[in-house]
């Protein structure tokens, strides 16, 4: 796993990106400005950093021109921001940043866009996007971002979410993000635990995660634990 330094100003997007990306078996560093983010980035050498771009003192733009003059571009970068434009991600790109989410940020993009940076290089400081950026799927020019990191259209989708063919269970979405989350991680988790009738051992390597990790999470959730119990240990 890696770690990921997440920059905002804001304490409940530090604290969910921090809760979201912990239980993804990452390290998480937080800094509420660029001068935490300076010195947090010298201290422990995150593999990516993600980077708001409206902060009250020295803005993510600024900060990400600063690291790349001055070499220390050596991780990749995703910005975020909740008013962002095409000419923002544009400038953000030419200065090294190899992704932009735009907040609300649904947790599926997130968790695509850290998988993609972590699986990338950090991207040449100060080079130019070699192509024009896609924001709508329209233009045939191939594009600087995959899609599924870089993109600004509708972060809730319009139907409700359902787990597939084999579950007849979906989800409101008009709530609050982490009820609407915990809703659909309790019923993942019971599909996959009823699927490997209950063996934690299996549900563990299905879903990436260290049995007491697992446990713990499925506590956390309030799944019924109780009618597996012959074969949770297994």
């Amino acid at each position: 796993m890696a770690t990921i330094l997440v920059v905002d100003d804001e304490l409940g997007i530090r604290a969910l990106l921090s809760e979201i990306l912990s239980d993804e078996g990452h390290t998480v560093e937080l800094a509420e400005n660029a001068a935490q983010a300076r010195e947090c980035r010298e201290r422990v050498r995150p593999d990516l950093v993600l980077l708001d771009i409206w902060m009250p003192d020295v803005d993510g733009i600024t900060l990400l021109k600063e690291w790349g003059s001055a070499t220390l571009l050596t991780m990749p970068v995703i910005m975020m921001s909740g008013h962002g434009t095409i000419d923002t991600a544009v400038e953000a790109t030419k200065f090294g940043a190899m992704a932009f989410l735009e907040k609300p940020i649904t947790l599926q993009k997130l968790l695509r866009a850290v998988e993609q940076g972590l699986a990338k290089p950090a991207p040449r400081a100060g080079a130019a996007t070699p192509h024009p950026l896609r924001l709508d799927g329209n233009s045939h020019e191939p594009t600087a971002f995959d899609d599924a990191a870089f993109d600004v259209g509708a972060i809730v989708p319009a139907a409700p979410l359902a787990l597939g063919p084999q579950s007849e269970q979906s989800f409101e979405l008009d709530r609050p993000l982490r009820e609407a989350r915990d809703a659909f991680e309790k019923s993942y988790f019971e599909f996959h635990l009823a699927k490997e009738n209950g063996s934690m051992t299996r549900v563990a390597e299905k879903t990436g995660l260290e049995r007491t990790h697992l446990y713990r999470k499925l506590k956390q959730l309030g799944v019924d634990l109780s009618r597996n119990k012959r074969s949770v240990a297994g």
